[in-house]
């Protein structure tokens, strides 16, 4: 039997003891160098596609000036209208709780509006370090921009989570710089938002629309980071097509 007439016979059916009697034959080395190369140049082009251009990070940053744009104003509308003038008496329907706080009560007794003022962080921590809370904030600031800069387009909800969180912090960084007063060296954070536990006779601490935005972004970042790698992992299990024939 001839070379030939052995390798056909591979081909049909097989010699005795191959593993693989019904398949092709191996790949040789340059197959599979152009397989590797196949696969490098679909991984790039996946990446290149989901790199965001200059629409998609401009309606991002339009997003964050909305957002910050609303947390400034509900804060200056609310104080405004809660804080009473020298000499006259509350708004109707207006209130000095027990605690002493003025509060417009919006579901009785679970959730109104209450003035509050905050010189820390969340429930006041850092308040006694101005300056390191003040560098910290403005440290997240560029860091989160980077981020969102930089961001792929998928999954939508990373991006979605770093421009809630980025409006959040410039949101509360703005009133540490603007609001500072000669008492304190950053200003205090204006919080209106109060949610109340009768059962427990408990006051969450008062928030606004910023730290909201914070919170639900963390939760989103913490989400896609637990579950969100699942559907790029099944992408980037997909079988690279077969290199091109010459």
């Amino acid at each position: 039997m001839t070379s030939k007439d052995s390798w056909t016979r591979q081909e049909r059916g097989g010699a005795a003891g191959d593993p693989r009697p019904d398949g092709p034959p191996p790949a040789t080395g340059a197959s599979a160098a152009e397989q590797r190369l196949a696969e490098q140049r679909l991984a790039e082009q996946r990446a290149a596609a989901d790199l965001p251009d200059a629409r998609t990070r401009g309606i991002r940053f339009v997003w964050v000036l909305a957002l910050i744009a609303l947390d400034l104003w509900s804060k200056w509308a609310v104080f405004a209208w809660l804080t009473p003038t020298a000499g006259e008496a509350p708004a109707a329907g207006v209130e000095v709780w027990h605690n002493g706080h003025l509060r417009y009560t919006l579901v009785d007794p679970w959730l109104g509006f209450m003035l509050g003022e905050n010189l820390g962080a969340a429930w006041g921590f850092g308040a006694d370090y101005p300056y390191l809370l003040l560098a910290g904030r403005v440290g997240a600031v560029v860091l989160i921009t980077v981020l969102l800069w930089r961001a792929a387009r998928r999954p939508l909800t990373h991006a979605l989570a770093l421009v809630l969180v980025l409006a959040g912090a410039v949101g509360n960084l703005v009133d540490n710089i603007f609001r500072r007063d000669d008492t304190h060296p950053i200003g205090a954070v204006r919080d209106f938002i109060d949610v109340y536990f009768p059962i427990w006779q408990y006051h969450f601490p008062t928030f606004n629309v910023a730290d909201s935005c914070i919170t639900v972004g963390a939760v989103l970042l913490i989400w896609g980071g637990l579950f969100g790698g699942r559907g790029e992992t099944t992408r980037a299990a997909d079988p690279a097509p077969p290199p091109a024939a010459k």
